[in-house]
């Protein structure tokens, strides 16, 4: 019997997969209602964290924060089978994923942070990527039941935690990805740029392409042979800005990027290759 506690877009959609696939599950949301929708498709909703638990060999998370989980838990805690397995895919901090592997240890159950890269589509269809890291011996007994559930499941190593911090640096980068694209548009608005030619442009030319190399040439090190030096980088992020001003539009991280961009070359990296600014962070 699995349980999984915390029904929204994401856990709704593991559970019914789950089931889909010819598993029995119990189900528990804070808001009843989350819970009780999934009966139709064949789950169990409980009232309470403890009753949805109480006959799981293996327990899911899909909450909010490590706030929410260290709740949640503690009113399952009555109800948890001796030695039952916690896997928890909540995006949480790295300490918070470390102590409660620890902690629970120590109450003799098992606990995994799972964290993924999936959307609710991803989770219905069983595909996306799902991370794990910490006791090797764990993961292996683990990693049969964890493959169903995503379409590639990344082990990160011995290292409590690990996985919690890798989903941490991949949400930085969606983050920053997505306001980029914000200021993207709004840098097409100023300039009178239909939306449609910006689909046109990025349909052709895809930058992501070069994330890979991108990634490599800020950590390698060496900038000292340019394909874009930091001072034209910075002077084309004053064309954007000006832009932007005079149509009184607001960007949000570009104005930001440019006070980096000036520090360094304020300390002589202006001709260097602008991937420098990335330095400090290796």
């Amino acid at each position: 019997m699995t349980a999984f506690l915390g029904m929204g877009l994401l856990g709704s959609n593991f559970v019914k997969a789950m089931i889909n696939k010819g598993g029995n599950v119990n189900v528990w949301n804070r808001t009843a209602s989350k819970a009780t929708a999934l009966e139709q498709y064949g789950a169990k909703a409980f009232a309470t964290p403890a009753e949805a638990v109480r006959d799981a060999d293996t327990i899911h998370l899909t909450l909010k924060d490590d706030v929410t989980v260290e709740e949640v838990l503690a009113q399952a805690q009555a109800g948890l089978k001796p030695g039952a397995t916690i896997i928890d895919h909540t995006t949480t901090s790295v300490p918070g994923a470390i102590q409660r592997t620890r902690t629970w240890k120590e109450k003799g159950f098992t606990y995994l942070h799972a964290p993924v890269f999936m959307g609710p589509q991803n989770a219905l269809e069983s595909t996306g990527y799902m991370l794990v890291s910490g006791d090797q011996s764990v993961i292996s007994r683990l990693e049969h039941t964890l493959s169903k559930m995503t379409g590639k499941l990344m082990n990160f190593g011995p290292e409590e935690g690990r996985a919690a911090g890798m989903k941490l640096v991949g949400n930085c980068f969606l983050v920053a990805f997505t306001t980029g694209i914000a200021d993207t548009l709004a840098l097409g608005k100023s300039l009178d740029i239909p939306i449609g030619d910006i689909n046109t442009l990025f349909d052709s030319w895809n930058p992501g392409a070069v994330l890979s190399a991108r990634l490599k040439r800020m950590t390698s090190g060496s900038y000292d042979k340019p394909s874009w030096e930091l001072n034209m980088a910075r002077k084309d992020t004053g064309l954007f800005i000006q832009a932007a001003e005079n149509k009184n539009i607001h960007l949000a991280v570009i104005p930001a990027i440019a006070a980096e961009m000036d520090r360094w070359i304020s300390k002589g990296h202006g001709g260097e290759d602008w991937t420098v600014i990335g330095s400090g962070a290796i």
